[in-house]
């Protein structure tokens, strides 16, 4: 009998499930309550002088690398210098992020206050990137109204410029995406961080912008004035490079959480067929190797997706405990050696095939434009 005919995205899509004859699109038989009773009752406490003693190890690993850099200010050293400072400036990044999610500590006011430091000092408004970063906790996976590495339409995909498109999905452009998306957003949404009239932004939300834009201004002007005192070469050696290498970790691990599985193309989802769990299932952990207790176990991500109240410090804890219910929904992360080479194939993969979705149904994946190199061929040389 001839057999039935399934559109590419079907055929991919039942050569996907059919290996282990699994469907992670599928509506799980469980419910979110049933995780979150199996997480122990103390993986939601707080503990606010353990918060605080991850931001002074990272704050002191900072001025230390400094002074030492200083000191010895000669070409083996700055390398070694850029990469880790780089890494440091990711790591303050997350303790951030907590207190944007208010799992630093019970105390609105002092989440508020270390947030803006941290964050300010690495060069994020805090509460425009908090209210935007929630979007995208509470509609992750959600195409229309996702909020961080949001797919592309096909529509939207075909109607940038060949150039634009290149950038997007070739290595290392995408890495250095995080500024110009803190400023302009993504390709089909408009507004700003910095801007507290953006529609990221409720009336009654402003004012925080407003705040956390200041703050950003005068870490520019510190900046600014630091660069006279010291000059702008030596300051691009301590805190410019970094700043690249901190844009780049913050690309690839937020890329990461949501793209590139080795087994599974995840799911997006639109309208009806769309909900919380579902969304916050087709996320990713990732085994950062001799990083992850660097930058405080973010690549235990679907844990903390579903439940960002937990503070990090329990998220291996609570995802241990939540894996007998989730079953085939929670995907093992891949073993890491003390350096995640593996995770640079993956990436790679996944730019190389991940280009768009469709623009109907309720539940898509990500497809490729074959032709994407091809037709452009020779195109990134009129980009400079």
């Amino acid at each position: 009998m001839k057999e039935p005919f399934l559109d590419p995205m079907e055929k991919q899509r039942k050569f996907i499930n059919d290996r282990d004859g699994f469907d992670l699109s599928a509506p799980p038989s469980f419910k979110i309550n049933e995780i979150r009773a199996a997480i122990p009752q103390h993986c939601w406490v707080k503990n606010t002088w353990r918060s605080l003693s991850y931001v002074l190890r990272d704050v002191l690993v900072i001025f230390t690398l400094i002074a030492a850099s200083t000191h010895l200010n000669n070409w083996f050293f700055w390398p070694l210098y850029w990469t880790a400072q780089g890494t440091m400036f990711w790591a303050i990044f997350v303790l951030g992020h907590d207190c944007g999610h208010g799992s630093f500590s019970d105390n609105s006011k002092l989440n508020s206050l270390v947030g803006h430091v941290l964050h300010s000092s690495i060069l994020v408004p805090y509460h425009g990137w908090r209210i935007s970063h929630r979007t995208h906790h509470q509609n992750h996976g959600n195409i229309e109204k996702d909020e961080s590495w949001v797919p592309l339409t096909e529509k939207i995909f075909k109607e940038l410029p060949p150039k634009s498109r290149i950038l997007r999905f070739t290595v290392p452009f995408p890495m250095l995406a995080y500024p110009l998306y803190l400023w302009f957003r993504t390709p089909g949404k408009e507004g700003s961080h910095f801007n507290p009239n953006s529609s990221l932004f409720k009336a009654d939300e402003r004012k925080l912008v407003v705040t956390s834009t200041l703050c950003w201004t005068l870490m520019v002007v510190l900046l600014a004035y630091l660069s006279f005192v010291v000059g702008p070469v030596q300051m691009l050696k301590i805190y410019g490079v970094p700043y690249l290498i901190f844009v780049m970790w913050v690309d690839f691990v937020t890329y990461l959480h949501h793209h590139g599985h080795d087994e599974h193309k995840l799911p997006w989802y639109r309208g009806k067929e769309w909900s919380y769990l579902r969304g916050g299932l087709t996320t990713v952990d990732r085994d950062y190797g001799m990083f992850n207790s660097i930058h405080h176990d973010i690549g235990t991500h679907v844990i903390h997706h579903l439940f960002p109240q937990i503070p990090h410090y329990h998220l291996v804890e609570a995802t241990k405990a939540a894996k007998p219910v989730l079953g085939k929904y929670y995907r093992e992360p891949k073993k890491s050696g003390p350096i995640p080479f593996h995770l640079m194939k993956s990436l790679a993969r996944s730019l190389s095939q991940d280009h768009f979705v469709s623009d109907t149904g309720e539940i898509v994946y990500y497809e490729t434009e074959p032709n994407l190199y091809k037709n452009s061929a020779g195109k990134l040389t009129d980009i400079f």
